[in-house]
């Protein structure tokens, strides 16, 4: 397709005010090396909210959004919880606070508040830098692919010869990736978090434009009996059975034939038995959340706030930001796609690459101009994405590496400088691996699932029990990565088919996690325990519940006037209460396109409630 002059000339228009206002705060970011990574922490909590929001606003993520809820209908609410999305509700009830109380830089950093500085503490320091940059990797990858397909769809082929395409079909996918890249690591380099957050912030304006426009395109020409036409029985609701319920060869015979092999995807995902599959996400979720924030922007962006009060807020901010917004847009695009799905997919329906539709809805539905700010606003969401990834990863190798044990008294500009270099070689790297992966949905699967399981056990233990040490960390870390690497390589066939069908990252997952569990309590009990001031610090300093009587007791001790945390069960109750809310904002916008008021005034109401109920129990219970 060809993108007219007018939506190109926005295109070019938004990628060069991008590139001035990267440059244009780059002095102020190249201060110091906290400046350049954490914005000095001056930057107010509800900037660094919208960012975070924006970071997250991924068009490889939206694409997938899209794809699920054409799919699986209003059950695809319950697949985020793969990454999980309610770690925000957990990071805002306590852990961001808790974090923020360290006071430090990166989450390397953190692991000398936690374990001291003996050689137990230098080892898992230089394990959560392993992970941190394996991961950001990981993202970069997913993003490269991700952009590259969108991009090509609309903007005429950089290379055009048949017989080289023939050979190299991703030529045109690959250079797009690059070219976009290049753009945004310029303006991350040069301007650091002042550049990312600044940028990331009008990103969201542009965002949220392009969702609403978007959503009334969708509402003004999709009605809501064309829609029932080629949807199955079950597809607008989010409860689910034993499967999903849905039967895609029951719609209506004027409906495309192509929807039929919905319900051969639906196999192929590997989310058919769809009760099993939502045990096993509840169950990675809530260890995965209680671990806190894996090392990459959503913590840098919690270490970046003001104090533990403004972390929390912060984190909230995340999901009111981000749900409605991308929801509308992503409700809007799929009843389209599903309405005109016969012209629109023209991929394979055994090997489905759902992704491409997506260009196609924009192309055939959005008009001239509108579709150039639309574009903006996508690659926007692909370039905040990518920023906040790029400026979270070089901080673990600067700071704790190149600073710690490289040449811990240069100066602030040479950090700054070596920022700049770690940054490019971050991007060449995932640049790399991006040109090796197939499928976006792989991807996000090896990074929730699969990798996840590694940093799960021990990052769970070292906020809930005083005797997990430095040695337990890093061997639980050590077992749980090198298992997420080596257990893909093997393609165990067990693995790959129990107990969900062809889902080999959901069904490792429990595997690497007992791995790492493994590795974390015997490394522990095997060793001795961190020393006593080491602990006493540490519980005084972020005031943890949990197993912690021992050092409690002596804190005490010396201290009668300190004050425990006692909010054990009044935190489990907002985790509930704002896990609700959370749903409730993500569900509306749906309701609210596909035209069903009951359920649209169900969730606003739950949304109203929730959020009264959240202002008395938690917002106004916050504390530093």
């Amino acid at each position: 397709m060809n993108l007219h002059i007018i939506d190109l000339g926005i295109v070019i228009l938004y990628l060069l005010v991008t590139i001035f206002i990267g440059n244009w705060v780059s002095k102020r970011a190249s201060a110091n090396i906290k400046s350049y990574f954490l914005g000095g922490n001056t930057l107010p909590w509800y900037f660094l909210g919208i960012s975070n929001a924006s970071g997250m606003f991924d068009i490889a993520g939206t694409m997938l959004l899209v794809y699920w809820l054409a799919v699986y209908g209003l059950k695809s609410i319950w697949i985020p919880w793969l990454w999980p999305v309610f770690n925000q509700i957990v990071l805002m009830v306590f852990l961001s606070a808790w974090l923020r109380r360290s006071n430090v830089m990166t989450g390397a950093e953190w692991i000398k508040t936690r374990f001291g500085d003996g050689r137990a503490s230098n080892l898992s320091h230089i394990i959560v830098v392993i992970f941190a940059i394996v991961s950001v990797i990981g993202f970069l990858s997913y993003g490269f692919k991700g952009i590259g397909k969108f991009v090509a769809a609309f903007l005429p082929p950089l290379v055009s010869n048949p017989e080289y395409l023939a050979t190299h079909p991703q030529v045109n996918v690959n250079l797009y990736a690059l070219i976009l890249m290049a753009i945004t690591t310029f303006y991350v380099v040069k301007g650091g978090m002042f550049s990312v957050v600044i940028t990331e912030v009008i990103q969201y304006g542009i965002l949220t434009v392009a969702s609403i426009a978007v959503g009334i395109i969708a509402i003004s020409q999709i009605s809501p009996d064309a829609l029932n036409n080629v949807i199955p029985e079950g597809w607008k609701t989010m409860w689910f059975g034993r499967t999903t319920g849905l039967d895609w060869t029951t719609i209506s015979s004027t409906a495309s034939p192509k929807l039929h092999s919905f319900n051969d995807w639906i196999k192929t995902d590997g989310y058919e038995l769809f009760g099993l599959f939502f045990v096993m996400m509840l169950f990675k979720g809530i260890l995965v959340s209680a671990a806190g924030p894996a090392p990459n922007y959503d913590m840098q962006r919690i270490l970046a706030t003001k104090n533990p009060r403004d972390a929390s807020r912060m984190s909230s901010l995340v999901s009111v930001v981000l749900n409605p917004t991308r929801y509308f847009m992503v409700a809007g695009l799929t009843i389209i796609a599903l309405v005109n799905f016969d012209r629109l997919y023209t991929g394979s329906l055994t090997n489905p690459d759902f992704e491409s539709i997506l260009p196609e809805v924009l192309a055939s539905y959005v008009p001239v101009g509108l579709l150039g700010f639309l574009l903006a606003g996508l690659i926007a969401a692909f370039m905040s994405n990518f920023a906040a990834t790029v400026n979270a990863a070089p901080a673990y190798l600067v700071n704790d590496i190149y600073k710690r044990y490289v040449n811990p008294h240069a100066s602030e500009k040479t950090y700054v400088r070596m920022s700049y270099a770690a940054s490019l070689l971050i991007v060449v790297i995932g640049i790399a691996v991006g040109f090796l992966v197939t499928s976006i949905n792989d991807v996000v699967l090896w990074i929730t699932a699969a990798l996840w399981g590694g940093y799960t056990a021990p990052n769970f233990l070292k906020w809930y029990w005083w005797r997990f040490n430095g040695y337990g960390y890093f061997w639980g870390m050590l077992s749980g990565i090198a298992a997420a690497l080596l257990l893909p390589a093997l393609n165990l066939e067990l693995l790959q088919n129990w107990p969900l069908t062809e889902n080999f990252s959901m069904n490792a997952f429990p595997l690497i996690f007992l791995i790492s569990l493994a590795g974390s309590i015997l490394g522990s009990l095997l060793t001795e325990k961190e020393d006593d001031e080491t602990l006493k610090r540490f519980y005084r300093q972020v005031r943890p519940w949990g197993f912690w009587k021992p050092v409690e007791k002596m804190v005490l001790a010396e201290d009668p006037s300190f004050t425990p945390n006692r909010d054990f069960w009044r935190d489990m109750f907002n985790i509930v209460v704002g896990i609700i809310w959370q749903l409730s904002l993500m569900a509306f916008p749906v309701f609210l396109v596909i035209r069903e008021w009951k359920q649209f005034y169900v969730a606003v109401t739950v949304m109203i409630v929730t959020t009264v109920i959240l202002k008395f129990t938690w917002w106004n219970k916050l504390k530093d």
